[in-house]
């Protein structure tokens, strides 16, 4: 097992609209949960007064793929609300998210929850979900899409790969389902806190097969050959290309349910939990269309806005921002050559978690 990685932590997704404009594969993967979240909207009980519902958007990215959900969110909310009570849509991520992309689209999309209701006001939080990041009670709705597999660090460098699904190395495979059991349980005992009782959160996000497949076996591959090459290369150094490592993991359902049934997660109850595959949106398009330079790119720049900026924070420190473009641009057009020289299905493994926050049973009057 190798030496901890200088940079533990995962990059935000690419700036400037990069992530926005690359996401369609989360998109489609959503899709299936959003059904979930309008039941959630309205089985959730209303605080009384004339203070606002607050829904929490937690990994909001540059917010493309929340403009739907949180759209959803706040239409039917409003349709028990009535006009009168005000919505307040919170959105979070890491600190350096591109947070002004987000609230440009929020200003300018059509589809933004804010020119759909004007009683819908919306604010942001730059901290990791890894902590408490809104008051106690405060939440009445969550939602949380593509975000939990992302862990709150990289436990250890991988030897083999870069991402530990694919690892052979049973002591990094070990260290990587330690971390993701803890932040697991970490990322639920705050949202207890900040689920109001009765509230509920609905999660996407990726899984694992029940015979432990990760899926993305193609793009993976790709991946990695790609940063071997730039290594035979020169381009990038061996030392850097053994550092980079994708912190994500797919969890079983059991590991989803592990805190559940542990008994550590007292006053939150799992509600539903459903393991799927995922829509492959690229491979269906590549069937009716046969092209396999668009089936290449498509996937290349999914993963240059997604992952790709993660392992670029493993090059030397100090480098310029000029070489990080460099290595991004080569690790793209890298896997979108080899991806389209044998373009391949991938298996997406998702899963759809419903939890909500207890509600105390009333003592009722107390004997004197």
């Amino acid at each position: 097992m190798q030496d901890e990685p200088q940079l533990a932590r995962p990059a935000p997704m690419e700036g400037r609209g990069g992530y926005n404009s690359r996401s369609a594969v989360q998109a489609a993967g959503a899709s299936p949960a959003l059904p979930r979240l309008e039941q959630a909207a309205l089985d959730v009980p209303l605080s009384e007064g004339a203070g606002p519902i607050v829904v929490a958007d937690y990994g909001a990215s540059q917010g493309r793929n929340s403009l739907i959900p949180m759209a959803i969110a706040v239409q039917t909310l409003r349709q028990r609300l009535g006009s009168g009570r005000a919505i307040s849509v919170v959105h979070t991520d890491l600190a350096e998210n591109d947070f002004s992309a987000l609230f440009e689209l929020l200003n300018d999309d059509p589809g933004s929850y804010l020119k759909l209701d004007q009683g819908a006001f919306a604010s942001a939080i730059g901290r990791s979900f890894y902590e408490q990041i809104l008051p106690d009670d405060s939440v009445t709705l969550g939602w949380c899409a593509w975000s939990v597999q992302w862990l709150s660090r990289t436990p250890v460098a991988i030897p083999d790969h870069v991402q530990v699904a694919y690892s052979k190395d049973d002591a990094t495979r070990a260290a990587f389902a330690a971390q993701a059991a803890d932040d697991w349980l970490v990322f639920l005992k705050h949202r207890r806190r900040e689920l109001r009782p009765g509230g509920r959160l609905v999660i996407i996000t990726m899984a694992q097969t029940d015979d432990g497949d990760f899926g993305y076996g193609s793009v993976l591959t790709a991946m990695y050959d790609a940063l071997q090459e730039l290594v035979t290369e020169g381009v990038v150094r061996q030392e850097e290309a053994a550092r980079m490592a994708i912190p994500t993991v797919g969890r079983t359902r059991a590991e989803f349910a592990a805190p559940f049934t542990s008994g550590e997660l007292s006053g939150l109850e799992l509600e539903d939990i459903e393991i799927f595959e995922g829509d492959d949106a690229i491979w269906r398009d590549f069937l009716a269309d046969g092209n396999a330079t668009a089936f290449g790119a498509r996937w290349a720049a999914f993963s240059r806005a997604s992952v790709l900026p993660t392992l670029a924070r493993d090059l030397s420190e100090g480098t310029s921002a000029e070489r990080v473009r460099d290595f991004m641009d080569r690790m793209e057009a890298g896997m979108a050559a080899r991806l389209a020289a044998g373009p391949k299905p991938n298996l997406i493994p998702l899963a759809i978690i419903v939890v909500a926050a207890a509600i105390q049973a009333d003592p009722g009057p107390q004997a004197v």
